[in-house]
């Protein structure tokens, strides 16, 4: 079963709830668009979360969801505002659902925690929920180990409730390998960051539409705190630092407040420009629309070609 028949759009794509970037506009426009729009309550207080989805609401009659970062100081109140609001998607990451699931399955919510080993997908399973995304190292943001090639097959041999694939998905090449590998969706990020629509400062998104293969790197991975970004001077600083033994307190000098540099400032040389590696694939700015679109035709262009072509 692909994904977009369980939520009920167009195509099996889910937008990542990017923190700071995933506004009501943009997943509303995500959702027009065929997708499923999220709004990233990371960087939301409750009020701001509240008014979010209010604004989603009125420009879209499409699906749309809310993802929680469970390490927010509010989750709580956010576990239960999405209650309240009506809410009928909410992905989850950086932390364990448990205590939220049963209140959220009792008001009809489709729920898909972002897991990024096969131990944690099988115990969200076990937990009720209706989906996992799995993601690999290779997306922007907080990550994990293992390469989407690699987890997203383990996870759907371990699992029996969809998985979705997250982490280097850019164009139909990737969507036709992540169907290959047993993935019923797919969850879409830096793809989305060079969309018209996407509201990061224009810098920003030149700083993505400029990075080649090898332009991100991992900030944290030594503190245990990995973070994608896209290679400036305040990443090439943090890595130095942290390879120098800095504690977490004189690290965090370089990364408070940096997201929101980035994403409203433009600061492209000391900001925290969270991207994949995919971003190297990215060319040009375009409608939600013609991206997703084209992924899918990309797709069912590559489907078609292999099987003129065999092995």
């Amino acid at each position: 079963m692909k994904i977009n028949e369980l939520l009920g759009t167009k195509y099996p794509f889910i937008q990542g709830g990017m923190a700071n970037i995933a506004t009501g506009e943009f997943a509303a426009a995500v959702s027009n668009a065929g997708g499923l729009g999220l709004i990233g309550a990371g960087g939301m207080s409750v009020d701001m979360l509240r008014d979010n989805i209010r604004r989603c609401r009125t420009l879209t009659d499409k699906p749309f969801g809310v993802n929680l970062m469970l390490m927010h100081p509010q989750v709580d109140e956010m576990a239960e505002l999405i209650v309240e609001e009506g809410i009928k998607v909410v992905t989850t990451g950086a932390g364990n659902p448990s205590k939220y699931v049963e209140n959220w399955k009792a008001h009809g919510m489709v729920i898909m925690p972002v897991v990024s080993a096969v131990a944690l997908a099988k115990k969200m399973e076990s937990m009720g929920v209706d989906a996992v995304i799995a993601e690999g190292t290779e997306s922007g943001g907080h990550v994990g180990e293992m390469t989407t090639m690699t987890l997203v097959p383990q996870v759907v041999d371990a699992v029996s409730i969809p998985v979705i694939a997250a982490g280097g998905i850019g164009d139909g090449r990737q969507l036709a390998a992540a169907f290959a590998l047993g993935a019923s969706g797919v969850q879409l990020g830096t793809c989305l960051l060079v969309s018209e629509e996407c509201p990061i400062h224009n810098a920003y998104k030149e700083a993505v539409l400029k990075a080649k293969d090898n332009s991100t790197i991992v900030t944290g991975r030594i503190t245990g705190t990995p973070v994608r970004i896209i290679k400036n001077t305040m990443a090439r600083e943090y890595v130095r630092q942290e390879k120098a033994g800095a504690d977490k307190m004189e690290l965090e000098k370089f990364t408070l407040g940096s997201l929101k540099r980035a994403v409203f400032e433009g600061d492209v040389v000391n900001g925290s420009l969270m991207a994949g590696q995919v971003a190297g694939q990215l060319k040009e700015i375009r409608p939600l629309k013609t991206i997703l679109d084209d992924l899918y035709t990309g797709y069912a262009e590559v489907v078609k070609g292999l099987g003129e072509n065999g092995p």
